[in-house]
């Protein structure tokens, strides 16, 4: 009976940690709690009728009560740029660590699934809509993934939530308004085509230390996020001076490696080393939008390291 119960549920494990990740934004709080979902339906599995629901509906079910019950005792996960401080002014300011703040975690593409799985489900998962949606109240925040991600009608909804169809609505109104308010729109979550060809043009820039060509292709609006640091950025002139100091700090001698989060694309960055070879500095991930890059996110986290395999240095 286990052998058949695990070949049951086993297709829907990455997909699951990709919805347990909407709902928290981290990684590893997801992964608890596929388990937990998948050991609550173990218990229940002589419940489970399937002339009433899919495997993988009542799965889903059972997940998302899992993620609301997480949420009741966990707080969001945020971003820099989402905390509610005024971006910087100054590049040469001293950077001001976040303390003990959970931020939000970017999750590997390769966690998720194969590219058609990727593709299917990266506008969902791209970091500026997960990050808005920690926003929400955590009942709303269920009711726009199961509307959203996933098209479940407002009627499954209700029944997954105990709610009635109307308040189910009502909550993804409230939901859409929120993320409307924070600037989060169609572009945000929908892959452009010319994303790799983009960060190709940033990379050899970077790699460079060429400032002109990385300016042309910021967007006006660009914003720079640095956790675990408070600090954020606004606009073109602010990214470039803070890459200016960047390089004055580290110097220009870089190394890169490719790396995929969120459906997004972007590197792992590693800087010389005094004593050779180079070492890991940040893992930075781009948003492209209409040819531009409107976000990086830039984290120094060893733990997020170690969900993309990183190592932490690399030979001449």
């Amino acid at each position: 009976m286990a052998d058949e119960f695990t070949s049951s549920t086993d297709p829907y494990r990455r997909e699951l940690l990709a919805h347990c990740y909407r709902m928290l934004g981290s990684v590893h709080d997801a992964e608890d709690l596929v388990q937990e979902t998948l050991l609550r339906a173990w218990r229940a599995r002589d419940s489970y009728d399937s002339s009433r629901a899919s495997m993988r509906t009542w799965l889903y079910r059972i997940a998302t009560n899992v993620c609301l019950t997480a949420l009741e005792q966990r707080a969001r996960r945020p971003l820099p740029a989402g905390l509610g401080g005024p971006p910087g002014d100054d590049p040469n300011e001293t950077l001001v660590h976040g303390g003990e703040v959970p931020w939000l975690q970017p999750i590997p593409d390769a966690m998720i699934g194969d590219p058609a799985e990727v593709a299917a489900a990266r506008g969902s998962l791209r970091l500026a809509l997960v990050a808005a949606m920690q926003q929400l109240p955590a009942r709303q925040r269920a009711a726009l993934v199961l509307r959203e991600a996933l098209d479940w009608p407002p009627g499954q909804i209700a029944e997954a939530l105990e709610m009635t169809p109307a308040a189910v609505n009502s909550a993804l109104q409230r939901a859409r308004k929120t993320l409307s308010t924070n600037g989060i729109n169609e572009d945000d979550v929908t892959e452009p085509n010319d994303q790799r060809a983009v960060l190709d043009r940033y990379v050899n820039a970077f790699l460079d230390a060429d400032l002109t060509a990385l300016e042309k292709l910021l967007a006006d609006d660009v914003i720079m996020e640095m956790p675990p640091f408070l600090n954020w950025y606004l606009g073109r002139e602010h990214y470039i001076f803070f890459m200016a100091r960047v390089y004055a700090t580290n110097g220009t001698d870089w190394r890169v490696l490719p790396v995929a989060a969120n459906g997004q694309l972007g590197f792992a960055a590693y800087v010389r080393a005094p004593g050779g070879g180079y070492t890991m500095h940040t893992l930075q991930i781009f948003t492209v939008t209409k040819g531009l890059i409107t976000r990086n996110t830039v984290t120094q986290d060893p733990e997020v390291y170690a969900l993309f395999d990183l190592a932490a240095e690399l030979p001449e």
